[in-house]
């Protein structure tokens, strides 16, 4: 199969010089799975409104509980992409802010601004973004698996954004919101969407089959993910200073009486890439028994936020009730894969204010755009076997769990020998740096 590439492309205007802000790289060492699939992809924006959500920024931590707790309408915008019908065409470009949640850029794909759905129906995949963040940072991924056939459904999750997290008065009480609403977000948006896939006036009627969900999220969207797949939280959780005032964290405690978080059966997998926790003790071994779907785990082996030994790796040892990996990128950070490559205008604020938002998507050792081809390599193959049962997938997840020890044995008439080992999907000289390893369930 021909691979397209695409790279950054510089425009001149006068004597600035503006680099496009490309989410659709494919490098030419990209493995095998993260080409764009066959699929013209769409792009729509929705407003979907949550009534009487427990409002966890006016919970007063200097007062005595409420008897009832204040409530609010919580809005959150989502962004869709989805199969399009084959002669879509139009803008590619979306706009989003940076992590200093002021500055607006402009981010280039393959999607098409509203275009005309396709009139098969498909899998729902629902993303979920860090904390800040928002639901452009891993539009790469979400543009590369609308293309193989999935509805896509990335949320803006409101108080954890870039524009809506910070308030300096109610800083930790916006983490709060987080840990209490990042659950309740990723299942309201399935509902959400499995009632418009019932309403003939919406571009989603009969699009997406919701009974057939995933949750991929990255840092606190994997915390919720971990939580939605039936991740207890522990009472250390409930309990954390900077944490949900008032013991509101406890509708996600298994043996809480305010209990609401049962795993859904609509979700039949997750993807939880540096889920946020572990080193907090917001997860034990036993709270995290409650897992039974297959799950994905990714990590940077240095992640200095989530933890890895003590972090990542050890929540995937310890959901023992679920069939599970875990993709590890050696030596790269807690931004492993996940967010977008930096957009120009983040270099460019640092250069002239001194600011550092472009950590926010950058790796010490590891090129972005590399992790990004890596994770939706892996995302596609993990997808495709756990929501398509698509049996040729298998084959991209039985690999030896070190991918430098991979040997590259192939005979004269091109096909692999009994010894090659080598990273199926990967080309020679580039399965590197990475581990991948597998447990099953007890």
């Amino acid at each position: 199969m021909l691979r397209s590439i695409f790279f950054a492309a510089t425009v001149v205007v006068g004597s600035a010089a503006i680099a496009e802000n490309r989410i659709d790289t494919q490098l030419p060492n990209a493995p095998e799975l993260a080409a764009y699939g066959s699929h013209t992809v769409g792009v729509r924006t929705l407003e979907l409104t949550n009534p009487d959500q427990v409002d966890v920024l006016a919970l007063d931590a200097m007062s005595e509980k409420p008897k009832t707790l204040p409530r609010y309408d919580r809005t959150l915008t989502v962004e869709i992409w989805y199969p399009t019908a084959q002669d879509a065409a139009g803008d590619t470009a979306v706009q989003a802010f940076l992590r200093d949640g002021k500055t607006k850029v402009t981010l280039t794909g393959q999607a098409i601004r509203d275009a005309a759905a396709s009139d098969e129906t498909y899998p729902l995949v629902v993303m979920s973004h860090g904390w800040p963040g928002n639901r452009f940072l891993l539009s790469h991924l979400a543009e590369n698996i609308a293309s193989k056939g999935y509805v896509v459904a990335s949320i803006d999750h409101l108080e954890s954004t870039y524009r809506t997290f910070q308030v300096s008065d109610q800083y930790f009480a916006s983490f709060g919101s987080t840990l209490v609403n990042r659950p309740q977000d990723q299942i309201f948006v399935i509902d959400a969407i499995e009632a418009l896939a019932q309403d003939e006036n919406s571009f989603l009627s009969d699009l997406v089959n919701t009974s057939n969900s995933a949750l991929v999220g990255y840092s606190m969207g994997g915390y919720g993910a971990i939580v939605n797949a039936g991740g207890s939280v522990t009472q250390t959780a409930v309990e954390l200073p900077f944490g949900a005032r008032h013991g509101a964290l406890s509708v996600h405690q298994r043996d809480s009486a305010d209990y609401i978080t049962a795993p859904d059966p609509r979700v039949k997998t997750i993807v939880a890439i540096a889920p946020w926790g572990q080193t907090m003790g917001v997860w034990d071994s036993d709270t995290l028994k409650g897992i039974s779907i297959p799950t994905l785990f990714v990590a940077g082996s240095q992640d200095d936020v989530s933890g890895y030994e003590s972090g990542v790796r050890k929540m995937w040892q310890n959901c023992v009730k679920s069939d599970r990996a875990l993709l590890t990128f050696n030596h790269a950070n807690h931004n492993a894969a996940a967010p977008i490559p930096v957009p120009s205008e983040a270099l460019a604020l640092d250069q002239a204010n001194g600011s550092d938002i472009s950590d926010h998507y950058m790796d010490a050792v590891w090129d972005t755009a590399r992790m990004n081809n890596i994770l939706q390599h892996f995302v596609t193959a993990w997808l495709g076997q756990e929501l398509k049962q698509e049996a040729d997938k298998a084959a991209y997840l039985d690999l030896i769990a070190e991918s430098d020890a991979g040997v590259w044995s192939m005979g004269e008439d091109d096909k692999a020998t009994a010894q090659h080992t080598y990273w199926k999907g990967f080309s020679k000289r580039w399965a590197k740096g990475l581990r991948f390893e597998r447990l099953a369930a007890e």
